[in-house]
């Protein structure tokens, strides 16, 4: 089987692919009709909407500034070398958890409870990366136990953002 014989394949003759062309591709007869639907055309520009958007954003871009931050440093910051592979790998768990969850806080205005699921979240994500990054920079694991509790808020903030 050669290159485009494999290509032709993946893109058209497997099962899968069948399947979705004959779902995009049938007739619209077979189609449910569309119901009305107010369109908004109005441009709203990104500093409107960050201002109603209430705090979380405004949190969430400093809280990715931070995370941004703290990833510079920490790809550049020496560890003691007999923990060396340990200690990174715990700082890079921190601020994926806190560059992932900083993205997050973006979305909680346009949740129910918006108040609820941001400070779950935010609080999650500081008790869950500083416990984290505290471990990591010193080497002391005194707050080991409040990282379970920081995932179980951020398991909890994204839960919050379904209700």
């Amino acid at each position: 089987m050669g290159f485009y014989d494999f290509v032709n394949f993946v893109v058209y003759d497997n099962p899968v692919s069948k399947t979705v062309t004959s779902m995009v591709f049938r007739s619209k007869t077979s189609l449910p009709p569309v119901p009305n639907v107010t369109v908004i055309t109005e441009k709203i520009p990104l500093w409107k909407l960050a201002s109603e958007g209430g705090p979380f954003i405004r949190i969430a871009a400093l809280l990715g500034a931070s995370a941004v931050a703290l990833g510079a440093y920490g790809a550049h910051r020496t560890f003691p070398k007999d923990r060396e592979v340990e200690l990174k790998l715990i700082y890079n768990t921190a601020n994926q958890y806190h560059f992932f969850h900083s993205l997050a806080l973006l979305g909680v205005p346009l949740c129910q409870n918006p108040k609820i699921a941001g400070i779950l979240i935010l609080s999650g994500t500081i008790l869950f990366s500083g416990t984290l990054y505290y471990h990591a920079l010193t080497t002391e694991n005194k707050f080991g136990k409040l990282a379970p509790l920081g995932g179980t808020l951020l398991i909890l903030g994204w839960l919050s953002m379904v209700i």
